[in-house]
């Protein structure tokens, strides 16, 4: 069932314009969520902003932002101060650059919303901008306020819809080379390549939903339902931990490549749909 949007504006490409709703393309509803209690009355908690001085709760008339430009030294924001940054990205989609479709690496990319026409009036726009992006191989490039924050944004074509995906900021993301610098350049052997992509040959399938299943909490679910019934008579079996063993730091690869092509791949555990 479709839910209500998150957002509403206008998309807009230099003339042409289109009223659009975004909704956020992923969900948490389906998630356990649990409430802090207090163990001894069973009642729910409640959690308060404390002064760090006085210890006393404050009111949500007195709270605000503020910057740290030293200790125990802020700035504060005002809402009118925030208010004066978003400039028409509050509710226009303004698209003023193309990029090619598969130049932005996916580290960049953060949250996902599905873009549809609001209105019959703006639906040919809406459908001409959507194709014409996924003809010319491109997305659109612009930025959105969202949640009191403005966002570069990538738009593209999807479906019969557009994908609209919130973009990490330049700062936000590390500097790969760092991290590659301490690994060898050094090219494998052949064979051993060769007998990795067998066992990868091996283990490739269709892709599919279940695979991203969670299992964690599946089995939570499980606990609960458990909790919930009857409780039986007598002590329950306690599971014995499972004995790990201990690993060589020497590790014959080619010998673990050659009882991996033996062994036959796993067929995937049964998940809960």
């Amino acid at each position: 069932m479709a839910v209500r949007p998150y957002w509403k504006g206008y998309l807009k490409l230099s003339l042409v314009t289109c009223a659009v709703s975004l909704t956020p393309a992923t969900t948490q509803s389906e998630k356990l969520r649990f409430h802090t209690l207090n163990r001894k009355t069973g009642q729910r908690i409640h959690t308060q902003y404390i002064d760090a001085v006085s210890g006393k709760p404050v009111d949500d008339e007195d709270q605000t932002r503020a910057y740290e430009k030293g200790e125990d030294d802020y700035v504060i924001l005002e809402e009118e101060d925030l208010d004066a940054v978003q400039l028409e990205s509050t509710r226009t989609i303004a698209i003023d650059e193309f990029v090619p479709s598969d130049t932005i690496e996916w580290v960049y990319y953060d949250s996902p919303y599905f873009v549809v026409p609001s209105d019959e009036v703006g639906e040919e726009a809406f459908t001409v901008i959507r194709e014409a992006m996924a003809e010319s191989d491109v997305v659109g490039i612009s930025r959105l306020v969202l949640g009191g924050r403005e966002r570069a944004v990538m738009l593209q074509s999807w479906d019969k819809g557009i994908i609209l995906w919130t973009l990490r900021f330049g700062d936000e993301v590390r500097d790969e080379d760092e991290y590659w610098k301490s690994v060898k350049a050094e090219k494998p052997d052949p064979k051993m390549l060769s007998m990795v992509g067998d066992i990868i040959k091996q283990r490739t399938t269709s892709w599919s939903d279940t695979m991203v299943k969670d299992p964690v909490q599946d089995r939570l679910l499980d606990i609960i339902k458990e909790k919930q019934a009857p409780k039986r008579k007598g002590k329950a079996k306690k599971e014995e931990p499972v004995a790990i063993e201990p690993q060589s730091n020497v590790i014959d690869l080619m010998a673990a490549l050659k009882k991996s092509l033996e062994t036959e791949p796993e067929a995937p555990r049964k998940r809960k749909s």
